[in-house]
């Protein structure tokens, strides 16, 4: 996981459990103070929520024990595809060009380009060099892309 995946894993963990987590409790503490539970929406909400809540926190708190941070900045072979590194390949089927950043599988955003290190286009383009042609499975069948670029993060970033 790039340092900035783990610090985001790090604030969503404090924003449930410091901020979230007492509001809810506080509204399950008054629903609860007015009597009868089995028809109380705000008290059913409230335990759902925390249940909710607590399950994600065990998720984060696990994966922050065992997330093992990698600092993309710190790549000595900058000019191959390892993880951290933005990417921009040419599919040859079309010649329209992608770029997409290599991160961790918690960090994937396909949207902002963000792709898992273990998805089918990162896999094929691990270890390349700009120049060089790599097969990527997709949904469609086995396509052809080359490396345009090949870019990492400054130090400091």
């Amino acid at each position: 996981m790039t340092p900035a995946g783990a610090e985001a894993l790090r604030e969503e963990l404090r924003a449930l459990w410091e901020d979230e987590r007492p509001k809810v409790v506080d509204i399950v503490s008054w629903a609860a103070s007015l009597g009868d539970r089995s028809e109380n929406a705000d008290y059913q909400y409230g335990k759902r929520r925390l249940r909710q809540i607590d399950g994600r926190v065990r998720f984060l708190r696990k994966r922050l024990d065992r997330v093992q941070v990698v600092d993309p900045a710190a790549q000595a072979k900058r000019d191959q595809v390892f993880f951290g590194a933005t990417v921009t390949y040419a599919r040859m089927s079309d010649d329209a060009e992608v770029t997409i950043r290599i991160v961790g599988v918690d960090e994937a955003n396909a949207e902002c380009g963000d792709v898992s290190w273990v998805a089918p286009v990162a896999r094929a383009l691990l270890g390349a060099r700009v120049g060089d042609l790599r097969r990527v499975r997709t949904p469609a069948g086995l396509e052809e892309v080359e490396v345009v670029a090949v870019v990492y993060p400054s130090a400091g970033t």
